[in-house]
């Protein structure tokens, strides 16, 4: 009998590595690292969507960047103005793009199946510029432009908004940007109902901000958010890390997300160790999943 269990063990085994060969495979990627397909499963206990920040692959071209980001199985992005486009391309991204190239990202999203939700972080110098990003985002679909306006342009900023039916989120950097504190982004509101917050818990850390705080003071108000980790709580200049290896407390914050209701997009954004992150991106969505799985 214990001879015919181990052979039966065998037989099963044996056939269950034949299916993974044929049908869970996996995608190798240039960092030399391995996507399961189990891995792509979209995180079950939030209703808010995992995205990556473009500036993550800021040394790239954003066709590169594409790849990248189809290789750690993430469906979404916040594109940046700058990024050379590349896949024959001369341009760069931005309002500037020709009616080809514009025609030509969205094929390049379209064929991976990668949804633009955003851009930024912008800084246009007048209402030109301004309708120059939104009717770029409108071309593209956006939910929301992250943004640093300009103090006098907030009135501006909020009718465009409102006339093209896509929000502005304003994005905190660290001191002594304008916009590194929670108020001031809660005094731009303040009578423009189409401007809300992109939430950096990063920067909020370095600005020697609780994250969790900063977001209760934005509830309602947080359009999309930036994730990472840093090394050090209260220094402006504090270092990229892995999530879960720095001083934020990420669990708390994707649970006062839930608990806001949040269901909009919040963006990997790795600003380390520039060119070769791909597996720290895998990392931050794996990370990502498990601990928003867990959430009641």
């Amino acid at each position: 009998m214990q001879k015919i269990s181990r052979y039966l063990l065998g037989v099963l085994c044996a056939a269950a590595l034949a299916s993974c060969n044929n049908g869970a495979s996996t995608k190798t990627v240039s960092d030399s690292t391995t996507v399961a397909t189990d891995t792509i499963k979209t995180a079950t206990g939030v209703d808010y969507k995992l995205g990556v920040q473009l500036w993550t692959f800021r040394v790239f071209t954003f066709a590169e960047a594409l790849d990248k980001v189809d290789s750690a199985g993430i469906k979404n992005i916040e594109a940046f103005w700058g990024q050379p486009l590349g896949d024959g391309l001369k341009g760069k991204f931005g309002g500037d793009m020709t009616t080809d190239e514009r025609a030509k990202v969205k094929e390049l999203l379209t064929k991976k199946g990668i949804n633009l939700v955003a851009m930024g972080v912008i800084v246009p110098n007048g209402k030109a510029e301004w309708i120059k990003a939104f009717d770029l985002a409108k071309y593209f679909g956006l939910s929301y432009i992250t943004a640093e306006p300009i103090k006098t342009q907030w009135n501006v900023v909020d009718s465009l908004a409102g006339v093209y039916g896509i929000k502005v989120a304003i994005h905190d950097h660290p001191k002594p940007n304008v916009y590194w504190h929670p108020d001031s982004v809660l005094a731009a509101i303040q009578g423009h109902p189409n401007i809300g917050s992109c939430a950096d818990i990063g920067h909020w850390a370095r600005n020697g901000l609780d994250p969790v705080e900063c977001l209760k003071k934005l509830e309602g108000h947080i359009y999309g958010a930036h994730l990472k980790d840093i090394v050090k709580f209260g220094d402006t200049e504090a270092a990229d890390t892995v999530v879960s290896k720095g001083v934020i407390n990420l669990p708390a914050v994707f649970a006062e997300l839930k608990r806001q209701h949040f269901s909009s997009m919040i963006s990997i954004e790795h600003e380390s160790n520039w060119y070769h992150n791909l597996p720290d991106v895998i990392f931050t969505k794996q990370y990502f999943d498990e601990q928003t799985s867990k959430l009641k």
